[in-house]
């Protein structure tokens, strides 16, 4: 058996982790998946390059502990973060909060979502709706990412795409 036990361990990680870029064209929605949900800086390029007039959105879930929402409109980044908590045990999201320029959370800090609540407002998904996901214990992060992706409109396509 070639390899060491951190690869088997990488493997697994990335089997959990969702990465899925959207992007609105031609009056409906097109997705991809993107291929390391822990490169936030490529996957910032990636929606870059991808948006369209509604910008493009990328869905991120890690190891079914958070998940987290970048959105590119023309020059403007936005993210959000289901956990700040999260940032003490993963490093993509200890990466999110140095990009947001935001302090990193202490062990007792309470598991609240930082960044942009409003990240999706202007498509319909309100910073009520948001908080309320990430507030809500029973949900594992890519049935979060689901219910936005049903309410933005294209459920059907995300589950297809990650075979859920």
């Amino acid at each position: 058996m070639s390899g060491n036990m951190s690869d088997v361990t990488d493997a697994l990680v990335n089997e959990v982790d969702i990465a899925v870029a959207a992007w609105h064209e031609d009056g409906r929605w097109n997705l991809a998946q993107l291929p390391d949900a822990h490169d936030l800086p490529h996957i910032i390029e990636r929606l870059k390059s991808q948006q369209t007039n509604g910008g493009a959105i990328a869905l991120l879930a890690i190891d079914e502990e958070f998940f987290m929402v970048i959105r590119v409109l023309g020059s403007h980044i936005s993210m959000l973060l289901s956990d700040i908590t999260c940032a003490i045990d993963y490093e993509v999201a200890a990466e999110f909060l140095e990009l947001c320029d935001l302090d990193s959370p202490e062990e007792d800090d309470e598991p609240l979502p930082v960044g942009n609540l409003d990240i999706l407002a202007d498509l319909g998904v309100n910073q009520m709706e948001i908080a309320a996901l990430c507030d809500d214990a029973e949900l594992f992060p890519d049935e979060q990412l689901e219910a936005i992706a049903s309410r933005l409109g294209f459920a059907d396509q995300f589950a297809e795409l990650l075979e859920l």
